[in-house]
C-alpha cells in the first residue's frame, strides 16, 4: 500500500479526536444522541480546522446503527463504507469545480430518490461559497424543503460569500482555530503511537507555523519526518519552516534595545545567510515582542499554554524590557511587514527596520502610545497645542528671569502677537438670487433629511465646521448655507479641500444639488431683506429670476406668500409704504 499523508491516516474517526472545537462536537454529539438532528448545517471557519472531518464524522454518526452517545461504532459495514468513502448514501461534492447549475439541478433531482444502504443520505457541500447565482437559486428550494431522509452539510472558509437566503435555513457552526498547546498535544499524541523520537522545542516551532490549522501542522510534521529520517529535531523544523531560532530572535532584540544598530544589522544578515524568508523572521519577532509582553503582564497565561519555551535566557529579556518599547516595536514591525508584501527587496526593508527599532527609546514610549492612540485627524492639533504651550513656557520665563523689570505707571507694551488669519469673504449675490427664485420648502426639507448622513461621511476637522451651518433655501438651483461664525464661514470658501469634500459628499447622498453658497448669518439676513424688497417692487433683473417674465410682476398678496414659502412665516414682517 502506498504511503499516506499523516492528516489523511490520522483524520478524527469519533468526536473526541476532533481538536479544538468543544463546544461543536459536544451540540453535535447531544443532538444525533436525542435524535433532535436538522436537515441542513453550515459548517464555516478557516481552512485545517476540522470542518470536512466533522462533516463525515456526522454522517457516519447518523447512519451507524450501533450509534453510542452520538459516536460511532467504526465497526459495522456503514461506518467501514465511509471511512473508505465507498457509501453511495454520502455523497461529498467539490463546490469549487462542480459550482454550475446542472450539477445542483442533478442534486435536486435525485434526492427524491430513497438511500440504498444507509437510513439518510447525507450530502457534504465542500467550498459551497464557490457556486454560481444561479445554482444557489436551484438549491434554495431543495434546501428549504428536502425530503424526510435527507441531511445537506454545507462547508465553507468564506461564510459571507454565501446568500442569507441559504445561511438562514442552516444550522451554522463557525470553526475557530486551533490553538498552538492543541496542535501540540496532538502532535505529541500521534508521534507517541508510532513510536517516533520528537524534540517538544520542534513541535513547538511547528505548532506556531500551523497558525491554527491542524491539517497544516501535520503536513509540515510530515516534511520534517521525511527531511530528518523519521526523526523530529528542532534544527530540522526550523529549516522546514523557515523560523529563526529564539536564541537569533532573542539577541537581536537585545541588540536593537541597547541601540548596537551595526550589531543588528550584523545579525539581520547572518539570518538571510541561512536561508530564513524574511517575512517568516518579522512574524517570528512579532510573536517574540507579544509573548515578552504577555510574560511581563500575566506569566501564568504562558506557562499554562505550554506553546511558548520559557528558559533563563527569555526570562531576562523579558525583566529588561519596557512595555511601551514592545508596543512600538510590535507597531513598527506590523509597518514594516506591510511595507515588503510586494517588494523584491526584502533585505532593504530589514536593514532599514533595525535601523528604526535602535532608535527607539523606551524613555518617550509613553509619548509615543498616546500619539498612536490619536486620530490622524487631530495630529495637527495636538501639534498646534504643543507649540503654542512651547512658546507660552518661553515667554512666561522671561518674564520672570528678567530682573531689571520696572515698575511705572506708563503702559508696559504687550508681546506681539501672531497676526489672526483673515480670510477675504466675496458674497455671490446674483448666485443667493437664483437659489431663491426656484427654492421650496420640499427641497429644503428634503436636504435636512440628508443632511445627518452628509455630515458622518465627513472627516472629523470638516464635519465640525459644517455642524454649525444653518440650511437657510434650497432648490433646483442650488443651496444656501449660513454660519453665525464669519471666520469659518471664510476658512470654508477659501480653502478648496474644505468645501470640495462637504460638496462631493452632498452629490453622493442628496444628489445633483446646484450651487452651494456659504454666507456669514449677518450678512445673510441683509440679503434676505434687500431680496423680499426687490421682490415686492419687482425690480429684480429677469436674468435671475427663473419664473417667466409675465410672473415677474405678482400681486402683493403673491409675493408674500412666495416670501412665506422660502423662508417661513416667523421670519416674515411685512411694512406698508
Amino acid at each position: 500500500m502506498s504511503y499516506q499523508a499523516l492528516y489523511r491516516v490520522w483524520r478524527p474517526q469519533t468526536f473526541e479526536d476532533l481538536v479544538g472545537q468543544d463546544m461543536i462536537t459536544k451540540t453535535l454529539k447531544n443532538a444525533l444522541a436525542t435524535k433532535q438532528t436538522t436537515h441542513a448545517y453550515l459548517f464555516a471557519g478557516p481552512r485545517g480546522t476540522g470542518k470536512t472531518s466533522c462533516a463525515k464524522l456526522f454522517a457516519k454518526a447518523l447512519n451507524c446503527p450501533n450509534q453510542v452517545n452520538g459516536d460511532p461504532c467504526n465497526e459495522c459495514e456503514i461506518c467501514r463504507a465511509i471511512t473508505a468513502g465507498r457509501l453511495n448514501d454520502v455523497i461529498e461534492i467539490d463546490a469549487a469545480s462542480n459550482n454550475g447549475v446542472e450539477e445542483i439541478r442533478d442534486i435536486r433531482d435525485k434526492v427524491k430518490y430513497a438511500p440504498t444502504q444507509a437510513d439518510y443520505k447525507v450530502y457534504i457541500i465542500d467550498e459551497v461559497h464557490m457556486l454560481s447565482t444561479s445554482a444557489f437559486n436551484a438549491l434554495l428550494k431543495t434546501l428549504e424543503e428536502p425530503p424526510a431522509n435527507v441531511v445537506f452539510i454545507l462547508a465553507t472558509t468564506d461564510p459571507h460569500k454565501i446568500p442569507a437566503t441559504i445561511i438562514s435555513r442552516t444550522q451554522r457552526f463557525d470553526f475557530k482555530r486551533i490553538t498552538s498547546g492543541a496542535i501540540l498535544g496532538r502532535m505529541e499524541y500521534i508521534l507517541e503511537q508510532k513510536q517516533l523520537e520528537y524534540d517538544e522545542k520542534a513541535l513547538t516551532v511547528i505548532a506556531r507555523a500551523a497558525e491554527g490549522g491542524m491539517r497544516d501542522a501535520l503536513s509540515i510534521l510530515d516534511q520534517v519526518l521525511s527531511f530528518g529520517e523519521n526523526k523530529v529535531t528542532l534544527d530540522n523544523a526550523l529549516l522546514v519552516t523557515g523560523s529563526v531560532t529564539r536564541e537569533n530572535l532573542i539577541r537581536y532584540l537585545s541588540q536593537v534595545q541597547n541601540h548596537e544598530t551595526v550589531a543588528g544589522l550584523q545579525t539581520i544578515h547572518e539570518i538571510l545567510d541561512e536561508g530564513k524568508d524574511a517575512r517568516r523572521l518579522l512574524e517570528d519577532l512579532i510573536n517574540c515582542c507579544r509573548d515578552l509582553l504577555l510574560y511581563r503582564q500575566a506569566p501564568e497565561m504562558l506557562e499554562q499554554a505550554g506553546s511558548v519555551m520559557i528558559d533563563d535566557e527569555f526570562k531576562a529579556m523579558a525583566e529588561k524590557s519596557n512595555p511601551e518599547t514592545l508596543y512600538r516595536y510590535i507597531d513598527t514591525l506590523n509597518e514594516q511587514q506591510e511595507n515588503m508584501r510586494y517588494s523584491m527587496h526584502q533585505s532593504v526593508y530589514l536593514e532599514v527596520l533595525t535601523v528604526k527599532l535602535s532608535k527607539i527609546d523606551g524613555r518617550d514610549s509613553e509619548a509615543g502610545v498616546q500619539t498612536r492612540q490619536a486620530s490622524p485627524e487631530t495630529l495637527d492639533e495636538l501639534n498646534d497645542l504643543q507649540r503654542q504651550v512651547g512658546e507660552l513656557k518661553d515667554q512666561l520665563q522671561k518674564l520672570l528671569s528678567s530682573k531689571d523689570r520696572v515698575f511705572s505707571s506708563e503702559k508696559t507694551p504687550k508681546p506681539a502677537r501672531k497676526p489672526v488669519q483673515h480670510y477675504e469673504i466675496k458674497i455671490d449675490v446674483a448666485g443667493i438670487y437664483r437659489i431663491l427664485g426656484s427654492a421650496t420648502k420640499e427641497d429644503k426639507a428634503r436636504f435636512l433629511d440628508c443632511r445627518d448622513d452628509i455630515l458622518s461621511s465627513l472627516s472629523i476637522s470638516t464635519r465640525a465646521m459644517f455642524k454649525m451651518c444653518e440650511v437657510e433655501a434650497a432648490g433646483p438651483e442650488g443651496v444656501i448655507l449660513s454660519f453665525h461664525n464669519e471666520f469659518i464661514c471664510g476658512r470654508i470658501i477659501n480653502e478648496e479641500r474644505v468645501h470640495d469634500e462637504f460638496e462631493n459628499s452632498v452629490s453622493r447622498i442628496y444628489g445633483a444639488a446646484g450651487k452651494i453658497v456659504y454666507v456669514p448669518k449677518n450678512r445673510w439676513l441683509n440679503i434676505r431683506q434687500e431680496y423680499i424688497k426687490q421682490m415686492r417692487s419687482g425690480t429684480i433683473p429677469k436674468d435671475l429670476m427663473e419664473i417667466p417674465s409675465e410672473q415677474a410682476k405678482e400681486p402683493e398678496d403673491d409675493i408674500v406668500q412666495k416670501a412665506e414659502d422660502i423662508f417661513g412665516r416667523d421670519l416674515i414682517e411685512i411694512k406698508e409704504d
